[in-house]
């Protein structure tokens, strides 16, 4: 079963995207006023997927901050343990 994903790997990679450092990365902010094109998004929703987290672009598109992403994340990981599914695809 893949690692999951923590605040602290989700602020990096968001930081990594928006060239900043990842105390840098305000939740609040909105990922389109930050300045995340859909290529991006979609390269952050892979990546996250990549941890077994059933995301994608369209999920994450409709969202106002990177604070409702985090929820959206945390809300996906915690789906994935309670269906008992370790990194089956």
């Amino acid at each position: 079963m893949p690692a999951a994903l923590a605040l602290q790997q989700f602020r990096a990679d968001l930081a990594e995207l928006l060239y900043q450092e990842p105390e840098e990365v305000d939740l609040d902010d909105s990922p389109v006023d930050s300045g995340l094109d859909s290529l991006r998004i979609v390269t952050l929703a892979e990546r996250w997927q990549e941890y077994g987290i059933d995301v994608s672009f369209i999920d994450l598109a409709d969202l106002p901050s990177f604070q409702h992403w985090w929820q959206l994340l945390e809300e996906r990981q915690e789906e994935r343990q309670k269906a008992g599914h370790h990194g089956d695809a």
